[in-house]
């Protein structure tokens, strides 16, 4: 079993009771420079990550990302097991155990984005019959195509687990679209 500070312990013990794992609030003799300390120390180890925050279900903010949007926290599958609790619909048996560091790190539940955001856009011209390009993303939502390459990378491979495939066609360029299952 990891070895946690009591803090720590605390921290993961009161999100596993909380919807969707959510660390915050955070215990309230933790503030400032502790708190983040403390986050920042956890999220390296792999035991809570940031997620975007829905402020219309009411989840509390982390961190102000600066766009009118912000992130919270939650418990991954390795800080759970920190704790010695196993997440709903997993399995302790030998066989079933995440393979790599990066199985083991992810959310217990996935995020789904809201609907009229940007984001969300992005999503349904990616799933369109027969792609998009980086130009008509950048028309349809007004970001920079460093942007659109950035959000595609980080918020739907890395955070929304969604694959994101690329193809070069006649006529149209490189067209980007969503791996169907």
């Amino acid at each position: 079993m990891t070895k946690l500070t009591d803090t720590q312990a605390v921290i993961l013990s009161a999100a596993a009771q909380r919807d969707s794992y959510n660390v915050l609030p955070l215990p309230g003799s933790l503030r400032g420079g502790a708190a983040t300390k403390v986050v920042e120390t956890m999220i390296t180890k792999g035991f809570i990550e940031e997620v975007d925050a829905d402020i219309r279900k009411g989840e509390l903010v982390w961190r102000e990302t600066g766009d009118g949007h912000g992130t919270t926290l939650v418990a991954t599958y390795a800080g759970l097991a920190a704790i010695g609790i196993e997440p709903e619909g997993t399995s302790t048996a030998p066989e079933s155990a995440p393979d790599t560091p990066a199985e083991q790190t992810e959310a217990p539940k996935a995020r789904i984005p809201r609907e009229g955001t940007k984001q969300a856009t992005l999503i349904a011209m990616l799933r369109a019959p027969g792609g998009t390009t980086i130009a008509e993303i950048v028309a349809a939502t007004g970001w920079q195509p460093h942007t659109v390459r950035g959000a595609m990378a980080g918020a739907l491979k890395k955070k929304l687990g969604l694959e994101v495939v690329s193809e070069k066609v006649d006529g149209r360029g490189r067209v980007y679209s969503l791996l169907r299952e």
